[in-house]
């Protein structure tokens, strides 16, 4: 199966960061999620739903470092495709599956798991989204599950943020404020136990080089500077991200069901 061509004009932004050749495309990058894997405490054979599992790289990395049985959700079925010829390499189909699949439409999954994995999901989403996807995410979780998030903060000026956001990355962002995730995970019957918020380092120079190693923060300086289309969106989502600096971060979360 070819890949579709990429319009980078158009192009969602985390779509454009990973044709520069980024491969953590979440807001508060390795750090934050490091925090939500102290929050789990995984332990061998535990079971991970993952949703929007990309490429698998992720599923992947958690069942070789933690021993836990994986099964991600991507509706991509080239990137599902990618993630089955991944597992395969990686000598790890008994522990990871890579299910075709919507995260609107998580009751297609039977199974319950004890903990559910979303990094950077909810924020592109309506309210009316984000209580359906969360919704999902509660029914899918085992009694005294953990549902671990990863997502962008809008600390004040929620309006003004949406909409540079949305003409920025080609995409409906609606980040929400501490007290607005855990209203959002109430209403879906989810209850947050505990969070931490800090600064949206996404494009910023030093996190990537964290986030990405030198290697990788050089190759993806190489394609910003010498791929036109690419280097343009970059550089518009750098500056929305600098425009509201002060006012944009991220927040880690752990939920359990009410």
């Amino acid at each position: 199966m070819s890949a579709t061509p990429l319009k980078l004009q158009t192009a969602p932004g985390h779509q454009v960061l990973a044709a520069a050749g980024k491969k953590i495309l979440r807001p508060g990058g390795r750090a934050a999620t490091e925090q939500l894997f102290q929050w789990a405490e995984f332990k061998p054979d535990e079971t991970v739903l993952e949703l929007a599992a990309s490429f698998g790289e992720s599923a992947i990395a958690m069942a070789k470092r933690f021993g836990v049985r994986v099964v991600g959700v991507e509706k991509n079925p080239e990137s599902v495709a990618q993630a089955r010829e991944n597992i395969r390499a990686a000598g790890l189909e008994d522990r990871v599956e890579i299910v075709e699949g919507d995260i609107f439409h998580l009751d297609a999954i039977s199974q319950q798991f004890d903990y559910v994995l979303a990094e950077a999901i909810l924020t592109m989403q309506s309210p009316s989204g984000k209580t359906k996807i969360l919704t999902g995410i509660r029914d899918r979780l085992k009694p005294g599950g953990m549902f671990l998030s990863h997502e962008l903060l809008a600390r004040t000026n929620e309006a003004e943020i949406r909409q540079t956001l949305s003409e920025a990355i080609r995409v409906n962002a609606t980040p929400l404020s501490e007290t607005g995730w855990r209203t959002a995970c109430q209403t879906a019957g989810l209850k947050v136990q505990q969070d931490k918020t800090g600064k949206m380092g996404l494009l910023n120079p030093a996190q990537m080089l964290r986030d990405e190693g030198l290697l990788g923060s050089l190759r993806i300086g190489w394609n910003v500077l010498t791929k036109a289309p690419i280097r343009e969106r970059v550089l518009q989502m750098r500056r929305a991200f600098k425009r509201h600096e002060a006012d944009l971060g991220y927040i880690v979360f752990w939920a359990t069901v009410k």
